[in-house]
């Protein structure tokens, strides 16, 4: 405890997101907290998407998920992907900010509150072994890793797999990506059994289009899943 106290003295918890002085290890001071583009209110019930109006009764959904549904069930995400959120998730994903993925598990959990159940098994978007190999580490591995130690689930990893590399998705439309994905992602043989039957909670730090998230739901419900929902850290805002 003294040990812990001097090093606190000396090294005073900061901001993930800037250098100010915050209470807590892993948090975001008040500015940076006003400036994140965290998502409330009314959604689609199958993208995330913000929507606008109040919450009615039943599930609302985007004109994009009415004419073009997607294979999973429902799905959510914590942020907007813009301004600070997006430079924090750049960071996770590209400047070894590995620190990120423990507060951003907890806005997961917040954002898939209403997703969970019981039996819930929680798998992350898998990464090409090359990409892999580069990173060092699967950024969506984090962070369902880590909502899966938040609300108590289990995890699996590697039960998803990217036998073949996907080619950048910059610059492409929905059906584009859709197309540059089709059949890239797979249900890892030695782990496939663990979907049987199951319902899977599919985590990715982005969702822009869906195409990546279908993938994986396809392998998912290929693999003999019951149901698929989605979730990810951060929602492009003008699905295309």
């Amino acid at each position: 405890m003294v040990l812990q106290t001097a090093i606190r003295l000396l090294y005073p918890p900061q901001c993930i997101s800037c250098d100010a002085l915050v209470e807590t290890e892993f948090g975001l001071c008040g500015s940076s907290w006003a400036e994140t583009p965290f998502l409330s209110g009314l959604a689609c019930d199958m993208c995330g998407l913000p929507l606008p109006g109040e919450a009615a009764a039943g599930p609302e959904f985007c004109d994009t998920c009415l004419t073009h549904p997607k294979p999973w069930g429902r799905g959510r995400a914590a942020l907007r992907y813009e301004g600070r959120a997006r430079k924090l998730i750049l960071g996770l994903k590209h400047g070894d900010r590995v620190d990120l993925a423990r507060p951003a598990a907890a806005w997961l959990a917040r954002a898939a509150a209403p997703l969970i159940r019981p039996e819930t098994l929680v798998v992350p978007v898998p990464l090409h072994w090359r990409r892999l190999l580069a990173r060092r580490y699967n950024q969506a591995a984090l962070l369902s890793r880590g909502l899966a130690a938040t609300l108590g689930l289990p995890h699996c990893p590697d039960l998803l797999t990217r036998p073949r590399a996907t080619p950048t998705l910059d610059g492409l439309g929905r059906a584009e990506r859709q197309a540059a994905l089709a059949g890239r992602i797979s249900a890892h043989p030695r782990r496939a059994a663990r979907a049987k039957g199951r319902h899977l909670l599919v985590v990715d730090d982005v969702m822009t289009s869906g195409a990546t998230l279908s993938a994986a739901t396809e392998a998912a419900l290929a693999a003999g899943a019951a149901e698929v929902d989605v979730v990810a850290l951060a929602r492009v805002a003008q699905d295309t």
